[in-house]
């Protein structure tokens, strides 16, 4: 079933359509979920969760990429039950990479842009980047994945790995200072 049959679906109120979801993006959903919370019993709650969630958004909401809908409601869910279960503390990679894209913007502080100026100049500069550097940068910022695990997934090697990013972090650094968004 495409996206927009499923989506029409959800208009309709027709409950098949999160079956139809579970169906398509089940694995998805469970993949982004055990990268972050890394506990079964989290990941089949917080899925459960992220069904309900589309079932309660959409309609309104009309998803371009029904795929990145869902895992991007999956990985706040994810987020959010790591957060109430450790309190202070993170699973250690997450806490890493978190760590770093921080680093990125330390020097500067927003400069009262809201969350929405901020998440479109992040995906302009996402988009100005080529393929294999984006996917980089969404394996450790989005998906919390290893630089080891990414030179698997890349055939990189994990110094080339460490350099993209570092330079990729500079240039976002730049790229949110230029319009405005850092001091």
């Amino acid at each position: 079933m495409k996206d927009s049959e499923i989506i029409a679906q959800f208009f309709a109120r027709d409950e098949a359509a999160i079956a139809a979801c579970q169906t398509r993006y089940g694995g998805l959903v469970r993949h982004v979920l055990r990268r972050i919370v890394q506990d079964e019993g989290d990941v089949e709650e917080c899925e459960s969760d992220t069904w309900m969630a589309a079932w309660t958004s959409i309609p309104p909401a009309r998803p371009v990429s029904l795929r990145a809908y869902l895992a991007k409601i999956a990985r706040n869910l994810g987020c959010k039950r790591l957060e109430y279960r450790t309190a202070a503390k993170r699973a250690p990679e997450m806490q890493v990479s978190l760590e770093e894209l921080g680093d990125c913007i330390a020097d500067g502080t927003p400069c009262g842009a809201d969350d929405t100026a901020l998440g479109e100049a992040i995906n302009a500069f996402l988009a100005s980047l080529p393929d294999a550097k984006r996917r980089v940068f969404l394996l450790r910022y989005w998906e919390f994945c290893s630089i080891d695990e990414i030179a698997d997934m890349t055939g990189f090697s994990v110094s080339k790995i460490t350099s993209m990013l570092y330079r990729m972090r500079e240039k976002l650094r730049r790229h949110l200072t230029e319009r405005g968004l850092l001091s």
